[in-house]
């Protein structure tokens, strides 16, 4: 009787771990990487329409066991780095490239919040997942489509003074007010041109006005206002020393998601292409992400993509194209299909082309399809330990 009960029991948790991983079976077996994370790789032509060569490489991470974070290039916003250089410097076990970026100096292009801070704003409002960490454990994901800009606020004899800030560590443009942290470099690469309000403490006080002079250290506990001209406008001219600046991010958030999950998130990496929020299929690019079917959405191209399961496990996918022997890339269309077949409930298409690269282990796994090898990018989603 007893063996007949350990036998019974042996094939419950067959069973229960059978149905457990049953969206995934398709996919084979699992290369386990570390507690919590596993690589699965596809070559599925299934997957693509008409059936062609393809190669998807895909990460399970189990959100209670690992940790995924934003991280930025080089630790700041200047330059590019590749991703597997990103992943050596964050001792992570995993990583992906994320967002898109400006190729030509690497900075961010759209939403971007590292470790509490928003290092880059924009007024296109895109596909975007907020990262929160839960006080006993684990990480919550929330999907929607967001903007975000930021203002900043003062007193000017005695009145209160908002002033829209034009960017957020970002190239300075004549005219515009620009707000630089410390994460995007040193100082602020600036050409003596402009005025530069340096700001520090708590509250945060303007504590010098260098004009004409340029590439203004960045205090590491503050930040500095930047305006590229001289000749300032009236509220910008009231901003003297010892006068105390808040600032104040403004969401804009197009299905629902309430604006605190992204003010208090702890990261914010955006894309372009919300796939799939709350179990609800997405087809509205064009109208509501300005992202053009004809080279774009219903194009093949290497794709990158993150998305959570029915079961609360979170997925990194990196999809290789350009390359017609070996993989084709996916539309959208062929991304959704990938989705089904993998019972997410939320998904987001990330940066892809020629940034899509993955790294396990330090390695990188995938095929980049830029002849010149990995492409060097702005910011990673990092995997590490718990």
């Amino acid at each position: 009787m007893t063996r007949r009960i350990a036998a019974l029991l042996v094939t419950l948790t067959l069973a229960v771990a059978c149905l457990r991983d049953g969206q995934v079976t398709w996919l084979g077996a699992p290369t386990p990487i570390a507690p919590g994370l596993d690589l699965f790789q596809t070559t599925d032509t299934t997957l693509v329409d008409p059936p062609a060569p393809i190669a998807v490489y895909l990460l399970r991470l189990d959100p209670d066991r690992v940790v995924v974070e934003s991280a930025l290039s080089n630790d700041e916003v200047m330059d590019a780095e590749r991703v597997d250089g990103i992943a050596k410097r964050r001792n992570a076990l995993a990583a992906v490239n994320a967002g898109f970026f400006n190729v030509k100096n690497g900075e961010p292009a759209g939403v971007l919040k590292i470790a509490g801070e928003l290092v880059s704003d924009t007024t296109l409002t895109r596909g975007a997942v907020a990262i929160h960490s839960q006080p006993g454990g684990g990480q919550r994901f929330y999907f929607d489509q967001a903007s975000a800009k930021v203002v900043a606020r003062f007193k000017a004899d005695a009145q209160d003074v908002t002033v829209p800030v034009d960017g957020v560590d970002t190239t300075r443009e004549r005219g515009k007010l620009m707000l630089y942290t410390p994460a995007y470099h040193a100082d602020t690469d600036t050409a003596p041109n402009g005025t530069e309000w340096i700001l520090d403490g708590k509250p945060l006080k303007v504590v010098d006005i260098r004009r004409d002079l340029g590439k203004t250290p960045i205090p590491r506990s503050g930040a500095v206002l930047s305006f590229g001209g001289l000749e300032l406008t009236s509220p910008l001219e009231w901003l003297l020393a010892g006068t105390t600046v808040t600032f104040e991010t403004r969401w804009k958030i197009l299905n629902g998601t309430p604006e605190e999950h992204f003010e208090q998130a702890r990261d914010v990496v955006s894309g372009a292409g919300l796939l799939i929020r709350d179990g609800v299929t997405m087809s509205d690019w064009l109208g509501k992400e300005n992202l053009q079917p004809l080279t774009f959405t219903d194009v093949k191209h290497p794709r990158t993509l993150i998305g959570i399961d029915r079961k609360g496990m979170l997925w990194l996918v990196a999809i290789d194209g350009r390359q017609p022997d070996y993989s084709m890339g996916m539309t959208f269309k062929e991304l959704l299909t990938l989705c089904a077949r993998l019972d997410l409930v939320s998904a987001l298409n990330l940066d892809g082309g020629g940034s899509t690269t993955m790294v396990v282990g330090g390695a990188i796994v995938n095929k980049p399809s830029d002849v010149t090898g990995p492409r060097p990018v702005s910011d990673a989603l990092v995997v590490r330990s718990r």
